[in-house]
């Protein structure tokens, strides 16, 4: 048990590198940099840069040095706990995304609960309840669930608000709180705001989730052991509950390592829409500037929720799976 741990979290550390490496080289893949981005930018408001500016700009963060010098400077100073600095922002990366990486895993973590809590209740009861009106109206809201993207339900969501409701569902927070320092009042108006994002964010994954536990389920609900129990007059609850359910949650559980990154990227375009201070918008602006410090830290915080997604499904799976247990003993 401590061996297969360890082996996961030293496995866990090298794909994190991995993981640092590619996403610093796909971002600096596009032609130019920051300063040529920036001097776009000024262009098109009337302003002009010279090429004295331009090259200054360029030793000073660095940019004009090989990809692995690059690199190799942005790494060390990440073992260090120190992220570089924002070249737009021109601030620490660690300010600049500040609140909104805790608000991004608190979205992401809330819209987690909603969708184990949905999928795992109705999963179960598709599968026992098989072919009865509540199947039948779960299956539909699954295949629409599975169908309409989260951003298209965060704008009907804003649409029906608007015209029906004459409220603004956009934003975690209210005017009054936005700017405001953190206190009681705030994490409370926190607390009323995110229960919609969360909802519109699981959806999807919730009707994915509850098409994987119906299918499983039935499939060892029709094995013999099942029909032995039943022969033997176990109770229905404890028939279902007991084993079928555990064996059908082992697909369930591995999906977690997909689903932390999923939910933390599929909030990119939903919290644009609506207007969440995420940071999902804070990376599409980074990559749009070619700010590569601050788009590389966020795609390396992706990878690394990628990496821990994967060792909690793990560790749910030796838990729901007395098999791996034994074989690691």
């Amino acid at each position: 048990m401590i061996a297969f741990v360890t082996r996961r979290l030293l496995l866990g550390l090298v794909t994190v590198w991995l993981i640092s490496m590619l996403s610093f080289a796909i971002i600096q893949l596009p032609p130019g940099d920051f300063v040529d981005a920036y001097i776009a930018q000024l262009s098109a408001s009337g302003s002009t840069v010279s090429a004295e500016e331009a090259a200054a700009m360029r030793q000073l963060y660095g940019l004009g040095q090989p990809i692995y010098v690059q690199y190799g400077k942005w790494i060390f100073r990440v073992v260090q706990g120190d992220f570089g600095e924002s070249m737009e922002w021109r601030r620490p990366v660690t300010e600049v995304i500040g609140d909104r990486i805790w608000l991004t895993l608190l979205l992401s973590f809330s819209a987690l609960i909603i969708t184990w809590g949905l999928a795992l209740p109705i999963g179960i009861y598709s599968a026992v309840k098989q072919y009865s009106f509540g199947d039948y109206a779960f299956t539909l809201f699954g295949f629409i669930g599975i169908a309409v993207p989260n951003f298209l339900l965060a704008l009907i969501v804003m649409y029906f608000s608007f015209t029906l409701l004459d409220a603004n569902v956009g934003g975690l927070f209210s005017a009054d709180y936005l700017l405001a320092g953190w206190s009681l009042g705030k994490v409370w108006d926190l607390m009323k705001h995110l229960p919609l994002p969360a909802v519109i964010l699981a959806l999807g994954g919730t009707a994915q989730l509850i098409r994987i536990m119906r299918a499983n389920l039935l499939d060892e609900l029709r094995k013999p052991y099942v029909v032995t129990a039943r022969a033997k007059g176990v109770a229905e609850r404890k028939v279902i509950l007991k084993y079928p359910v555990r064996a059908a949650l082992n697909p369930f559980a591995s999906n977690i390592a997909y689903l932390f990154p999923y939910l933390v990227s599929g909030s990119i375009i939903v919290s644009i829409v609506l207007g969440l201070p995420t940071v999902g918008p804070l990376l599409v602006k980074a990559l749009i500037a070619k700010d590569m410090f601050l788009a590389g830290t966020i795609v390396l915080l992706l990878g690394v929720m990628t990496v821990i997604g994967t060792f909690i499904s793990d560790l749910v799976l030796m838990w729901v799976e007395p098999r791996l247990r034994h074989q690691m003993d």
